[in-house]
């Protein structure tokens, strides 16, 4: 309670006791206004009934107003809740007197009408006290404020909840030295209104005006749902003018904990993706996921869960859940069987590079989908771990493949990636690889059952990912570590990638590679300064960005798509299909074989040429023991050299 300013000087007792006394004496008077109001010039011929209602109204108005706690309930601060508590209590009483009247009906001549019209004549008072106790506390507050002349102009940016919130609290509290002077808003309904007594002042193309004619200190973005593009104009437009800004981050998000560092904006990833997500038709997925037996390996992770989530709204039979990190498997499973409580859900530890365990697994449950999503995929660790990439990214595929084709799986979704177009690194060699084991297994499958391969580029907030590492250099001040000026990537969210995973699954055409229209590669430092300024912060002014150089196996363009592949159209205008070359079968498993042999081997220069066999258009340097100078040297292949070139390296 902090009715400071109204009862100034009086401790917490002595503001309960006047309040309390207010309240029973206002809600008491009810009783015979109400008389007067019904009976006009015959009052007293109804003393006695008053006298009832009296008698019988005081104590229990009194008891109603200590239950309810009302005195305890800042005046002030009054709202909409507040006013509901009390009509809850009116609404007690007046049924009560209801029932008192008809009960003295015999006796005592008491006009049905008067415990309505008390009701509305205490709800009217009660509340003009406190609003009335409410506009003195502010103006009180405004006076005291208005002695200072150090405050700042603020436009807040958005008219909606967010933005009249924010204005109502200036306007309480002027002593913030925050003067709003009103509101931008885009929605034409909201043009030439006013809200809380601030105009509108035009729409978002208007700021520049704006800013310029009211001499505005200070932009205030109260816009927490608008989509990325629309703030970065917005940020971009005070900038140019010299302005301040603050983006305000929604009241959920502060109810939450999830707002950071000085109550910076939560970060919405779609913000970051510089186009409309992409929203896929799903309604051909229910008819392959319903009511059947769904396995997703890789089943704790970023892509690999999403899908689970995904697979879940579709009716599966049963979901299983396997993976090699128990601590991720069981938080999944946690999740499922709290969200969806009659789904049968297992989970399943285990390695797929374990084929007698996986052999078991699909001899156990018999899956009838499987989504490959397991892998190593982190481009520098594997370029100093080449083995493990081969062994779990090729190797795992080929278990899964070929044990999804002994027991008769029908649809196998396998996971890849835009790295594994010219490769340049181990990771994405090996998922180029993958892909071609898994158009092995869909030349000897059974007609009607399918096994394809998606393609796409960086999962935005996925585990190990360049967002969540931005996000944490933010937090910690900076700076924010960029490789390479010129480095760009395409950009999905982890919903998209688990929509395509599942819509590739839905297609129904074996043998292909699916790829998903991202639009245009994103520049990483403009992503950047997208997630600086979305938190609220300058590039290079309040956040640095350092660049520290391309990592082994990285390149500074991605490709969903290699020259000579080219695309043919799908049923769907956002999925493409890759009209992939393929490895023929024989010629297959002759370099699989010597690959596993050299992985099992740990040689890495074998590896990599092993490698390079496979993939026609790889960029891979290739490591040549030299026994002049007892060191490795790296022999480029012909397209390395012609990649440096292309960017001046």
């Amino acid at each position: 309670m902090q009715d400071h300013l109204l009862f100034k000087g009086l401790g917490d007792r002595k503001r309960v006791a006047i309040k309390f006394a207010i309240d029973l004496a206002l809600w008491v008077l009810a009783t015979p206004l109400a008389f007067a109001l019904r009976l006009e010039q015959n009052v007293g011929a109804y003393a006695e009934g008053i006298g009832w209602l009296l008698l019988v109204g005081v104590p229990l108005k009194a008891l109603v107003v200590f239950v309810l706690r009302l005195p305890w309930h800042s005046w002030y601060k009054v709202g909409i809740r507040d006013l509901v508590v009390l009509l809850q209590g009116v609404a007690v009483v007046t049924v009560f007197l209801v029932g008192i009247g008809f009960f003295l009906s015999s006796t005592v001549t008491i006009p049905r009408s008067i415990p309505l019209i008390e009701a509305m004549l205490a709800v009217l008072l009660l509340s003009f006290a406190r609003l009335t106790a409410r506009t003195v506390s502010e103006t009180q507050r405004q006076r005291t404020a208005g002695k200072r002349d150090d405050g700042r102009q603020v436009l807040i940016v958005g008219a909606g909840e967010a933005g009249t919130m924010i204005a109502r609290e200036m306007l309480r509290h002027p002593e913030a030295g925050l003067r709003p002077i009103g509101f931008a808003d885009d929605d034409p309904g909201k043009q030439k209104k006013r809200f809380l007594g601030l105009p509108v002042l035009g729409n978002l193309d208007s700021l520049p005006a704006i800013l310029a004619m009211y001499r505005v200190d200070e932009v205030l973005i109260a816009m927490p749902s608008e989509a990325g593009d629309v703030v970065r104009r917005v940020v971009e437009h005070a900038r140019r003018a010299g302005i301040e800004h603050r983006i305000i981050p929604g009241v959920y998000e502060l109810l939450s904990g999830q707002v950071s560092i000085s109550q910076i904006r939560k970060i919405n990833l779609e913000d970051l993706l510089r186009r409309e997500p992409v929203r896929l038709d799903v309604s051909d997925i229910r008819a392959y996921v319903g009511g059947r037996v769904v396995l997703v390996t890789g089943a704790g992770g970023s892509i690999g869960s999403e899908i689970v989530r995904q697979v879940a709204r579709f009716g599966a039979r049963r979901i299983l859940l396997l993976g090699r990190g128990e601590n991720s498997i069981y938080q999944v499973h946690r999740e499922c069987r709290k969200t969806w409580p009659a789904l049968d859900v297992v989970p399943l530890i285990c390695d797929v590079r374990d084929r007698d365990r996986l052999a078991y697994l699909f001899e156990q449950h018999r899956p009838d989908v499987v989504f490959h999503a397991a892998a190593h995929k982190h481009v520098p660790l594997m370029e100093g771990n080449p083995d493990e990439a081969v062994l779990n990214n090729v190797g795992g595929t080929l278990n899964l493949s070929e044990l999804a084709l002994a027991h008769g799986v029908e649809r196998f979704v396998n996971i890849s990636t835009d790295k594994a177009v010219n490769p340049t690194s181990v990771m994405g060699a090996s998922k180029r690889v993958a892909e071609y084991v898994v158009g092995r297994a869909a030349n000897h499958a059974e007609p009607g059952h399918s096994f394809v391969s998606v393609r796409f580029g960086n999962v935005l907030g996925s585990r190990g990912s360049v967002v969540p590492l931005f996000k944490q250099q933010i937090e910690e001040g900076g700076p924010v570590t960029v490789t390479d000026p010129e480095m760009k990537r395409y950009f999905m969210t982890i919903p998209e990638a688990a929509q395509l995973v599942l819509q590739a699954g839905g297609l129904g055409t074996n043998g292909r590679v699916y790829v998903l229209d991202m639009g245009e590669p994103v520049k990483i430092v403009d992503l950047a300064r997208d997630l600086i300024q979305l938190s609220g912060f300058e590039p290079d002014l309040d956040i640095p960005i350092v660049f520290n150089g391309i990592r082994p196996g990285e390149k500074l363009f991605e490709e969903l798509l290699t020259a000579e592949e080219g695309t043919d159209s799908s049923r769907h205008e956002k999925i493409f299909v890759a009209r992939k070359q393929a490895v023929e079968g024989g010629d297959l498993d002759l370099h699989l074989g010597v690959l596993f042999e050299a992985a099992r081997s740990r040689d890495p220069e074998a590896i990599m040429r092993a490698l390079a066999a496979i993939v026609p258009t790889h960029m891979l340097p290739i490591p040549k023991h030299s026994p002049e100078t007892g060191q490795e040297e790296h022999l480029a292949s012909d397209s390395e050299h012609v990649l440096k070139a292309e960017v001046g390296v």
